[in-house]
């Protein structure tokens, strides 16, 4: 899903790894905060960016394994979610992988000053878990900008390459080449020829179909297309207009608006003189969604008024209603991989129930499926490696096949993706802002209008 900012200077990151064992660690209300000396044959990650290191099984940990998600921001209740979903799927696991015992510690890419992921602690951690032998394997990253630092650095680790499983990141490019991506992309996040990452849920040429597919179910003639700045955002809006225009869609301008500016009257006032009928916002609700938002009504009228507002998962979160005002939000479409959690079957019913029970009075949010089913398949990845060697489970995680599972029956094909079973469909949720989200549809983009939101 999410924020996915393509830095400049990633080539230099990439080019000069010096795999220092920099600090790792977390802001979890749940969890204190981490100390260097392990437990067992393990390492603990330092404390300024990690928890200390948990674990509840007999004995003491082998391995370790970490989440690396923003703990900080308006993405924090999604990823507080997602850190419990893991804890979960370990107590079922007994903190085990095949014969190893795990260990598992909460890492925090996220700054306060930023108020979300910061491209530097991305790389600081990354670096951290490269340079600690005892870690094993990474759940993340949450936004793809923040996996294109990441991934080549776990690439390169110390008897690895260093096994990722994202449960978020959505930009086709981090897997995928071809039409909207660098001539470089995908291989560049793989310097050593060997892939180690790979991801749970649909991209966003999948995406970018579905909520074509839906605005044109509006009756949605004119859409103009924002975004963020940031990688996934403008991933997600080149998508989305690639599959606009494959449906006769009219795109009637392409922009961007400044995260850091003050005020979007402006803006909204140059998309007025365009007579759209809809506005698309490509990006995050971390990067002043919530004043795009409120502008975009105060100029353009209410979202359930004669111009509709329509935005993917980096919005589709309590967080977005909560910060830019009910009334505000109201009547805003959000779209979100997979099918509603009311809805999964076998695994992912059992999950719901018992994450329910968890939460107490807590809605579940979409994203927490997909955090258990990512640490799902990292641990039988470990158990399958039947040790701790990098690069042995960084190739099982290629390995995956999972049937009725918490996401349902699916396997990781070459390139990372998940890939269904013959006959099998990518779902995504359609979500109206109310005073809480509630479901409008479900949508399986048609093959033709994914390979158009592709740029095939």
């Amino acid at each position: 899903m999410k924020d996915r900012r393509f830095l400049s200077f990633m080539a230099v990151l990439i080019g000069a790894l010096a795999l220092v064992a920099a600090g790792c660690g977390g802001d979890d209300d749940d969890e204190g905060g981490g100390g260097a000396e392990g437990g067992g044959n393990v390492e603990a990650l330092p404390a300024s960016s990690c928890t200390g290191i948990e674990f509840k099984g007999d004995g003491d940990p082998d391995v370790l394994i970490v989440s690396d998600l923003p703990l900080q921001g308006s993405s924090r209740t999604q990823t507080v979610q997602m850190v419990k979903a893991i804890r979960y799927v370990l107590d079922q696991r007994e903190w085990k992988a095949g014969d190893l015992n795990v260990g598992y510690q909460v890492c925090d890419d996220s700054t306060a000053q930023a108020g979300k992921w910061d491209s530097g602690k991305c790389s600081q951690n990354g670096q951290a878990y490269a340079g600690n032998a005892s870690v094993v394997g990474i759940i993340g990253t949450f936004n793809s900008g923040c996996a294109a630092i990441m991934i080549p650095i776990a690439n390169q680790a110390p008897n690895g390459p260093l096994a990722m499983v994202s449960p978020a990141n959505t930009f086709v490019c981090l897997t995928e080449g071809g039409p909207g991506c660098e001539d470089t992309e995908p291989d560049k996040y793989y310097p050593t020829g060997t892939r180690n990452y790979v991801r749970v849920v649909a991209h966003d040429a999948y995406q970018g179909a579905a909520v074509a597919e839906f605005a044109q179910a509006q009756g949605i003639k004119s859409i103009y297309i924002l975004n963020d700045k940031e990688a996934y955002g403008l991933g997600v809006a080149t998508n989305f207009r690639n599959a606009v225009e494959a449906l006769g869609i009219t795109v009637a301008g392409f922009s961007a608006w400044d995260p850091k500016a003050s005020s979007y009257e402006a803006l909204m006032n140059q998309i007025k003189g365009t007579g759209a009928d809809a506005v698309f916002l490509g990006g995050l609700i971390d990067e002043n969604g919530a004043q795009v938002i409120k502008d975009k009504v105060a100029v353009l009228g209410p979202n359930d008024g004669a111009v509709k507002l329509l935005a993917p998962d980096g919005f589709t979160q309590q967080s977005t209603i909560d910060e830019s005002g009910v009334e505000n939000a109201r009547g805003l479409f959000m779209s979100i991989a997979g099918i509603p959690t009311e809805e999964l079957t076998g695994d992912g019913e059992e999950f719901i129930t018992a994450f329910r029970e968890i939460l107490g009075d807590e809605p579940v949010d979409p994203y927490a499926a997909y955090g258990a089913q990512a640490t799902v398949v990292l641990l039988d990845a470990i158990e399958r490696a039947g040790s701790a060697e990098r690069a042995k489970i960084a190739e099982e995680i290629f390995n995956t096949k999972v049937e009725n599972g918490i996401l349902g029956t699916f396997e990781i094909n070459e390139t990372g993706d998940p890939a269904l079973a013959e006959g099998g469909v990518v779902g995504f949720s359609i979500y109206r802002a109310e005073e809480e989200l509630e479901l409008e549809t479900t949508i399986s983009p048609k093959p033709e209008n994914v390979d158009a939101a592709r740029g095939s």
